[in-house]
């Protein structure tokens, strides 16, 4: 796949913005608070996915305007396509110049994998991060697991409602039964979405791990949940059943759900050893680069689609060795690169460059093979 043409509006700090892309490497540099990351995330909305900012919506507009507008040519699925987005009171979805009802239905349309400083912590920070990290690309090969994750919380909410309730109102018991057995269905459906993508992804991490540290060390990924003790088993939505019945007191103390996919966690031992507990930070950090190439590697397997990449400001934080490892994996891919300092990059033989600043595209230029001799 690969983005030819972009075009923001009143996105961000960016009035209006064009870009032609090149089919392999484009970095985006300037200094910092420039528009830089705005950017890169623009062109992540575009998946159909929410800000890996975590932002709110009314953010993406500029300040003193109505609306904010991303729209791009690309390619893929062997045709050439287009996505529009424009966000703001009046809010429009369009792919290839059909309307579309949620930004989630752009899923599956433009495969698109980040890499960002905030994954950098996807090993030490808390469980949540690593959720995100399997459900987001999960969401990009699986559309329709974007309604299993909106009805997941939306039973939370109700069912902690409940508990906050039950101590006063015993007759709520009957009502708590029937929101128990939708979290256990949906609960059953996502740890085994889960699981299957995560055993799957684990293989080709596993793969590059080792080669990133040159064959002395084994990286595995384990799901861990405590609402089912056999992941292979036929039974797991009997197995989650009796796993929420267990937690009700539990859970009634709380006045919330303790037992589910919201609290489930991914391993990653190195040699056995917790990663997080025990592993180095550039080993820590091997761990996240196996895990975003291991990304690419399983949306191009499932989905014969070679995804878009989007680097922003991870090189600076990687050493010399690994950030040669990451380009010269990601060879071939459309990938767009922020950075402050170009001389990083001083080894790219090939590509586009172009100089933000201010939220302005100052200058484009093509890098090109330099002449032996």
């Amino acid at each position: 796949m690969k983005i030819t043409r972009l075009v923001l509006e009143d996105y961000r700090n960016i009035a209006h913005m064009e870009l032609s892309p090149g089919e392999g490497v484009n970095i985006i540099y300037g200094d910092n608070a420039q528009g830089k990351t705005n950017l890169i995330e623009s062109i992540w909305l575009l998946s159909g996915a929410k800000s890996f900012r975590g932002c709110r919506e009314g953010e993406l507009i500029r300040l003193g305007q109505q609306r904010a507008r991303i729209q791009a040519a690309f390619y893929g699925a062997g045709r050439d396509q287009s996505i529009q987005l424009e966000f703001g009171q009046r809010r429009r979805i369009l792919l290839n110049e059909i309307g579309l009802s949620s930004q989630s239905k752009l899923s599956g349309a433009l495969y698109v994998v980040v890499f960002s400083p905030t994954h950098l912590s996807l090993v030490k920070d808390g469980p949540a991060q690593r959720r995100e990290f399997l459900d987001t690309t999960i969401c990009q090969l699986k559309p329709q697991y974007h309604k299993v994750l909106a009805d997941y919380g939306r039973v939370l909410t109700q069912r902690a409602a409940l508990l906050r309730d039950l101590p006063y109102n015993s007759y709520l018991a009957d009502t708590l039964d029937i929101w128990d057995q939708h979290l256990a269905r949906l609960t059953a459906v996502i740890i085994k979405t889960r699981y299957t993508y995560l055993r799957r992804l684990s293989a080709f991490a596993a793969q590059i791990y080792e080669g990133i540290s040159q064959n002395k060390e084994t990286l595995t990924l384990s799901y861990e949940t405590r609402a089912a003790e056999n992941l292979d088993e036929e039974n797991l939505l009997s197995q989650v059943s009796q796993a929420i019945r267990a937690a009700r007191g539990e859970d009634t103390r709380a006045g919330a759900t303790t037992v589910g996919a919201h609290r489930d966690d991914i391993a990653m031992n190195i040699n056995g050893l917790s990663a997080r507990s025990f592993g180095s930070q550039g080993q820590q950090r091997s761990v996240v680069l196996a895990l975003k190439l291991a990304e690419c590697a399983m949306i191009e397997n499932l989905t014969g689609e070679v995804p878009v990449v989007l680097l922003d400001d991870v090189m600076s934080e990687l050493d010399g060795a690994r950030r040669d490892y990451l380009l010269n994996s990601l060879l071939g891919r459309q990938i767009f690169i922020t950075c402050c300092d170009q001389s990083l990059f001083s080894g790219i033989q090939q590509g586009h460059s172009f100089h933000i600043e201010g939220g302005r595209l100052l200058g484009e230029d093509i890098i090109s093979p330099k002449p032996a001799g």
